[in-house]
Order: structure tokens, then C-alpha cells, then sequence
């Protein structure tokens, strides 16, 4: 399950409905994430309203077009690899009001002031979480596709929901049925590439 839960743009079933208490028994299992201290300051918005999802959609898509405008324009151009992720990232923006589900992973900041200097810290109090209820998601027969492209208009998605000052967007993560049953591990540099032992240095 590991190797094979894929960020699932295109292969998502837009017509098949997800049982709300599936993704809620997928909360349950994310809850069991490590966080700092035990605050458990994440929050979790989950989107089912047709209304709402197009709405929070629409500021995706301007987000999305915002951001890659200029790739898009030279899509021909770019390597295969980078047009086939680019390609799959415009048809989820495209498509996303008609996703089912929407689940946005929030954590509860004071005053919503993000720190200076590394966030890592703060971050790990969440996006553990989301990772897992991503893995839940894929054991029980359904798809997501991890995505933080509206962050760039975060305000406005915000708010959308109502959410008060307080509380800062994490990630987005669109759930739904997938219109395939199988996936493969995705295209990684080998471990040899990445790994360093005892420090930093040349390998």
C-alpha cells in the first residue's frame, strides 16, 4: 500500500458517489498520527455541498492557472515526465468541482501568525495526519490526490468556509473512487542518489 498509494489526477470515478462515514472512518485512523505535544491542533474540513466545491474549485483553478501559466503555454516543449505531471495537475483543476469529496486538513495556529524561520515543527503536527488518512483512504478502495495549489489564494478559500484567523490550510486533498483498481510504485531517483550516511558529502 505503501509504494502504490499514487496522487490520483485523472483516474478519479466523478460519478460515483463516497459514503461520507467512509471518509470520516478515514479521519478516524489519520487522527492516530503523531503530533506535538498531543495539542491535536488539526481540524479537518471535509467538502460534500456541490455549491461549495465549486466554489472553493474556482479559486483552485485561478490559483492553479496563476502559478503555471507560462508552462502551459510551452507544454510542448518540456520533457515528457513534466508534461504528463503538468498535463495531470490541469485536468484535476479543471475537473475538481466535480470531485465528490474535498478534504482540507487545517491546524489551529494562535493569532494564525505562522513562525519565522523553519516551520517544520508546526507543519509535522498535521501533515503526518493528512498523509494517513491519504493511506486509509487507498485500504479502503478509494483515491486522492495531494495538492496544496490553492494555498497561493488561502485567504480566499478561507474565506469561503468561514474559517476564523486562527486556523491555517495544510494541504487539499480530493477523495473519490478510483475508475481503476491498480497502481504501480511512481518513477523514483534510486535510494543511492539521495542518501547520505554520517554527514554531508559527495557520493
Amino acid at each position: 500500500m505503501l509504494t502504490t498509494t499514487r496522487s490520483v489526477r485523472r483516474g478519479l470515478d466523478l460519478d460515483r458517489p463516497v459514503d461520507p462515514e467512509l471518509v470520516k472512518d478515514c479521519l478516524r485512523i489519520a487522527l492516530q498520527a503523531p503530533n506535538g505535544n498531543n495539542r491535536q491542533n488539526w481540524r479537518w474540513i471535509v467538502l460534500t455541498d456541490p455549491a461549495i466545491r465549486a466554489d472553493v474549485a474556482a479559486v483552485y483553478r485561478a490559483a492553479f492557472h496563476d502559478r503555471n501559466a507560462g508552462a502551459l503555454q510551452r507544454l510542448a516543449e518540456l520533457p515528457e515526465e513534466t508534461r504528463s505531471v503538468l498535463s495531470g495537475a490541469r485536468a484535476l483543476a479543471e475537473r475538481l468541482h466535480r470531485v465528490p469529496v474535498l478534504v482540507i486538513p487545517c491546524i489551529e495556529v494562535p493569532d494564525g501568525r505562522l513562525p519565522d524561520g523553519n516551520q517544520a515543527g508546526l507543519w509535522a503536527s498535521l501533515l503526518p495526519a493528512a498523509w494517513s488518512y491519504a493511506l486509509a483512504a487507498r485500504s479502503r478502495g478509494l483515491v486522492t490526490a495531494w495538492t496544496a495549489v490553492h494555498l497561493d489564494r488561502e485567504r480566499e478559500v478561507a474565506d469561503l468556509l468561514s474559517l476564523p484567523p486562527s486556523v491555517r490550510q495544510g494541504a487539499l486533498l480530493p477523495t473519490a473512487h478510483p475508475r481503476r483498481t491498480t497502481f504501480r510504485p511512481g518513477p523514483r531517483l534510486p535510494l543511492e542518489e539521495v542518501l547520505y550516511l554520517n554527514g554531508w558529502q559527495d557520493v
